[in-house]
């Protein structure tokens, strides 16, 4: 679905002080489940399953369908209502990938969505770590994939 004021996305947002992070992926990819994971640390859901993107003055902004506005997904439980953020300014998106293609030190990437360039993060959702990863790439997107020791070295 798209328009001149936007485009729906597959995927959930969670804001954590007034900073979005867009968490990408296939179904079943665990983007609800990371995004409780970062809800129970301090962040605010916007949406879950789909989001509305805008683009405006080269910032990214997205928020929930009317229909879906709290709700998300929780596997075993069901949908489940929660607080929520009703816009959000996105500043990191996360794909999530389960399998061994996510790199142990990788470089800095980007992606651009709607015009608007944005520092990427690939994860595994699954892995115990992955909301404290999300903190850190949200914290100093410019450090994402600029510091440690070349792979070689380890």
């Amino acid at each position: 679905m798209t328009d001149a004021g936007g485009k729906l996305y597959h995927a959930t947002l969670i804001a954590r002080d007034g900073r979005g992070v867009l968490l990408r992926g296939a179904s079943a990819s665990g983007k609800s489940d990371l995004g409780l994971r970062l809800i129970d640390r301090g962040g605010m859901l916007v949406a879950d399953d789909q989001v509305w993107l805008t683009a405006e003055g080269g910032k990214l902004t997205g928020m929930a369908p009317d229909r879906l506005r709290g709700l998300i997904e929780v596997r075993g439980l069901g949908i489940i209502s929660l607080p929520v953020t009703a816009v959000a300014p996105v500043s990191l998106v996360v794909d999530l990938d389960h399998s061994a293609r996510v790199p142990r030190l990788p470089a800095a990437e980007k992606v651009t969505i709607l015009g608007v360039e944005l520092p990427r993060l690939r994860l595994n959702a699954f892995e115990a770590s992955a909301p404290i990863k999300v903190e850190l790439a949200l914290d100093a997107p410019a450090r994402i994939g600029q510091e440690g020791h070349p792979e070689e070295t380890l």
